[in-house]
């Protein structure tokens, strides 16, 4: 029987969340924190709980550093130099940077352009606080600020041509630090637990019996009910949607934040798009353009080595079952083989290459 594994985060918190155990769970540490706007926490199974406390420590400052280093509200990180040079000259950068750009400019290809690094500004046009769509010279205005083909790239230095561009890694951010806390736990010796950062998860390794935990998606209309259960021993899942953020406009329509770079409007096929893949990056940005893309996404994300439950306007659930990744969407799991080894380098199709970002 599988078990679940436990969390302090509640359920409707994050669009995935581990559920409670149905029975004896083996000694485990929790450690909750905030970070990245999110609520998040590591889970370490299997060793002392000294041992465990220092490795949650590390993995936390891990994810702290990240932030630091591409928080677009710090005006000391990479992004806010990048962002203040806009029509003003290049900043070289660093190598994780680097290659956090080239993983940028690839999904940017993939995706036909819809994964667009320049897009974040259309926030400033938007307000989903006050449930107010942007006036049409408002996103006009916006609009003309994007655009990753414009930008300068070229291995080392960047340059965005125009003032008031910026770039935003708010579509792989949480994602990477993920990894990267994963990355850390792993040198530290630990292998069994998971680092869940606001529902973006990547699992470290199974419970110390093998058994995988086992996590819950948020069913994207029903606030406190679940759509699905996964299954996993290894990998990652990320889930992307349209109920995180909105507002009902006047004539009825659900003003998401996920808007399409072309348009600056909100995406509408898919309620939600959940991902399981070999790393909680390539997950994320495969959730992120799924919702992007629209309904060509259940064919384009048909590849090896990636699971998903789409969801789409009017409550359907289509799913990719590849190597038996999944079984029935509604209460049913998603586990990767057993012998499912993580690369050194985050890689995923979409649909048929190698994304890589620094280990």
């Amino acid at each position: 029987m599988l078990r679940d594994a436990t969390t302090s985060l509640p359920s409707a918190a994050a669009p995935a969340a581990p559920l409670p155990p149905d029975g004896p769970a083996e000694r485990e540490h929790r450690h909750a924190f905030t970070a990245m706007a999110s609520p998040n926490e590591i889970v370490l199974a299997g060793v002392p709980p000294a041992q465990a406390a220092d490795a949650c420590a590390f993995a936390e400052a891990e994810v702290r550093r990240i932030e630091r280093k591409y928080s677009r509200y710090r005006d000391d990180s990479v992004i806010s130099a990048i962002n203040a040079r806009a029509g003003r000259g290049g900043v070289t950068v660093d190598a994780e940077t680097a290659h956090l750009l080239d993983f940028a400019a690839e999904l940017h290809r993939q995706s036909d352009g819809l994964f667009d690094l320049t897009s974040g500004c259309l926030r400033r046009a938007w307000d989903f606080k006050a449930g107010r769509e942007p006036s049409p010279d408002a996103l006009a205005l916006q609009l003309a600020r994007i655009g990753w083909h414009r930008v300068q790239w070229d291995g080392r230095a960047i340059a965005l041509p125009q003032a008031g561009m910026e770039i935003d890694f708010g579509g792989i951010g949480k994602e990477y630090a993920a990894d990267r806390a994963v990355a850390v736990l792993r040198e530290l010796g630990l292998r069994h637990g998971f680092v869940n950062l606001g529902g973006d998860l990547r699992v470290l390794g199974p419970r110390p019996d093998g058994q995988p935990w086992v996590f819950a998606i948020r069913h994207p209309r029903r606030e406190h009910e679940v759509c699905a259960r996964i299954a996993l021993g290894s990998g990652a899942l990320a889930t992307s949607g349209d109920y995180e953020r909105f507002f009902i406009a006047a004539d009825g329509r659900r003003c998401c934040h996920i808007l399409d770079p072309r348009t600056g409007q909100p995406v509408r096929h898919w309620q939600a798009v959940s991902v399981v893949a070999p790393l909680c990056i390539a997950a994320g940005a495969l959730a992120t353009m799924a919702m992007l893309i629209g309904a060509p996404a259940a064919t384009r994300l048909s590849t090896p080595g990636v699971g998903f439950l789409l969801i789409d306007a009017d409550g359907h659930h289509h799913t990719h079952d590849p190597e038996q990744l999944l079984h029935t969407p509604a209460g049913g799991l998603a586990t990767p083989p057993s012998n499912a080894s993580t690369p050194a380098l985050p890689t995923a199709s979409f649909p048929s290459s190698t994304f890589s970002t620094p280990s």
